[in-house]
């Protein structure tokens, strides 16, 4: 194991940078919403691209930014080649299921898998630090789409929390040294799961939280986020199953932690674990995560054709009638988690077919096929919504009421991974390599 320095931090330009962080999963209260107004709308190979730079690995993992820096997690080594193929996941439409590609596997010497973590400087994308580890213990055969670089890392201003598919757990200060590491996979229990592991951590407080939900061991953990020691652990039952990640909302009586997995929905107590209440029935494989705002949860339950609820948060035991304020029946994301941006709610299926529907009623408004496959969730920003597609294809749509694209923004590279977007710029992680789309030259944008 070893730290490796590219550069040096400076701690004077850190609290500058402190307002345009993008500290988790989907940003600031997991949301998928920026308050940024300058996003670019249009850009291309030779257009509005500041910089891009290449990975040590590969990895699906999305980018988050803290303190000035772009955390990216990778995986060196550890080639799956002459695996079987895996399931596409746009395997109804023929013409875009050829368009589906398995990850870029990046080899190293050895045939070794490293794990990695690494900082590039938001501003002109210099790498500063990065810090690897051998993968250690169990290789989990994950789909062929992914590698154990797939949860999205999570920062809390002093520390970063780099979580891998085979449970490896680093703690990281900002300027890439070793604060704690565990092994959740050795110490908890099996990360073998169809499909290998996908959820991201959550930070609450002064907690880290990770949810394990694996076929053979289940279960929710609280660590001590200075520490990395158990705070609590709440034993979810054998058979559940989830890739998706938790999400801390503010209820009547408290706050609740809300996780989708197959069973069912369910709310925990954040700093005690313990359970509140619950809602819905099975549902095979969830992928996507929740949305909060104005007091009402939002969520796709997973899988083909998903169902769509709107929760309101404060129950105890069963609401899935007395809390549901509405429920749409198909329609709904398989892998992406919805967004609910400016009063409506926008979610994709996986062959790209846009749904808008009312936040408050749930109705669908309009439906527009784009063409793309999508794994990556959307974001918001400046009264637009970014849809990216695995084909590298990035839509842009004006929010609101009617279907309106803005632009189709192509470049030559595979996208799983969800954007990030601070200090004017949208984030995109390829399977090898960090783009950060920012204007660039004095040209008309789309209004």
């Amino acid at each position: 194991m070893k730290w490796l320095s590219a550069g040096i931090l400076f701690i004077a330009w850190l609290p500058d940078a402190a307002g345009a962080d993008w500290p988790q999963w989907r940003g600031p209260g997991s949301q998928g919403i920026s308050a940024d107004n300058g996003v670019p709308v249009e850009w291309g190979p030779a257009r509005n691209i500041a910089w891009q730079s290449s990975l040590a690995g590969s990895g699906v993992s999305s980018p988050i930014v803290t303190g000035g820096l772009v955390i990216i997690t990778s995986q060196l080594g550890g080639n799956q080649a002459g695996r079987r193929s895996d399931p596409r996941l746009a395997r109804d439409d023929s013409a875009l299921a050829a368009r589906e590609n398995a990850i870029t596997w990046v080899e190293a010497p050895g045939g070794r898998s490293t794990l990695i973590v690494e900082a590039f400087r938001l501003s002109d994308g210099s790498r500063v630090w990065e810090y690897r580890t051998e993968a250690a213990g169990e290789a989990p055969e994950v789909h062929e789409k992914h590698n154990l670089a797939t949860p999205t890392p999570a920062a809390d201003g002093k520390r970063i929390y780099a979580w891998f598919g085979n449970g490896q757990l680093l703690a990281l200060d900002l300027e890439g040294r070793l604060v704690w590491q565990r092994h959740l996979g050795r110490e908890y229990g099996t990360f073998l799961n169809q499909w290998g592991h996908g959820s991201s951590p959550t930070v609450y407080r002064d907690l880290l939280i990770l949810l394990c939900d694996h076929r053979p061991v289940s279960y929710l953990l609280a660590l001590d986020a200075a520490t990395g020691t158990q705070r609590w652990k709440v034993d979810r039952g054998k058979g559940r199953v989830s890739h998706s990640t938790p999400v801390a909302v503010a209820g009547p009586r408290g706050d609740e932690l809300i996780i989708n997995s197959n069973q069912r929905i369910d709310a925990y107590q954040p700093s005690t674990g313990e359970p509140l209440w619950h809602a819905g029935a099975e549902r095979q494989t969830p992928i996507p995560s929740p949305v909060f705002d104005k007091g009402v949860i939002y969520l796709s339950r997973g899988y083909r054709n998903s169902d769509i609820w709107a929760l309101r948060p404060g129950g105890r035991g069963d609401v899935t009638e007395s809390h549901r304020l509405w429920r749409m029946p198909g329609g709904g994301s398989y892998v992406p988690s919805i967004i609910q941006y400016q009063g409506l709610v926008y979610m994709t299926n996986e062959i790209g077919v846009v749904t808008c529907a009312s936040a408050e009623t749930g109705k669908a408004l309009w439906r527009e096929r784009l063409g793309g496959i999508f794994f990556a969730s959307p974001v918001a920003a400046g009264g637009k919504v970014y849809l990216v597609s695995e084909t590298g294809e990035t839509f842009v749509l004006r929010a609101g009421p009617k279907a309106e694209v803005l632009a189709r923004n192509a470049l030559d590279a595979r996208f799983l991974a969800s954007p990030a977007i601070a200090d004017g710029r949208l984030l995109l992680r390829s399977d090898t390599t960090l783009f950060a789309i920012a204007r660039t030259a004095a040209a008309p944008e789309a209004k």
